[in-house]
C-alpha cells in the first residue's frame, strides 16, 4: 500500500542545514512538499494558513525559543509530529521538547543523517 503524501515544516534559521536537510528529503518517497520558516514569527504564520503533518524545529532561532513554538503546538492541540533537530542536545532540553510533546529529538552534529529514516517512519 502506497502512502499518501505528506508536507514538512521546516522551522530554523541555519542556512547550511536547511541546504542539508532538503537533499535529505529528496530520497523520501512519500513527502510531496517541503516548506521554510527561518524564525518563531514566520513558523507561527505558516501554522496558521496549513498545518504540516511533520515539523522540523530548532531550538535556537533568533527571535523566540523552538521550545515556545513547540508549546504553541500543543496549545492549540495540532495533530502534527514535531522532530526537534538542535545543537543543545543533552537531557535537559530533550526531556523538556519531550515533555511538550516531540515526538523525536535529534543532536545537529551527529544525527543529521538519521532524518530520512525517521521522517519514512513518522510520515
Amino acid at each position: 500500500m502506497k502512502k499518501e503524501k505528506r508536507t514538512v515544516l521546516i522551522v530554523d534559521d541555519s542556512i547550511l542545514i536547511l541546504e542539508r536537510m532538503i537533499p535529505l528529503m529528496e530520497e523520501i518517497e512519500n513527502i510531496s512538499f517541503v516548506i521554510h520558516a527561518a524564525t518563531y514569527k514566520e513558523g507561527l504564520e505558516v501554522l496558521s494558513r496549513l498545518t504540516p503533518d511533520m515539523i522540523l524545529l530548532d531550538i535556537n532561532l533568533p527571535d523566540k525559543s523552538g521550545i515556545e513554538l513547540l508549546r504553541f503546538i500543543q496549545e492549540q492541540h495540532m495533530e502534527v509530529a514535531v522532530l526537534m533537530i538542535s545543537n543543545n542536545a543533552g537531557p535537559y532540553y530533550r526531556d523538556i521538547c519531550k515533555k511538550l510533546g516531540a515526538r523525536y529529538f535529534l543532536d545537529k552534529s551527529t544525527d543529521i543523517d538519521l532524518i530520512p529514516s525517521v521522517l519514512s517512519n513518522a510520515c
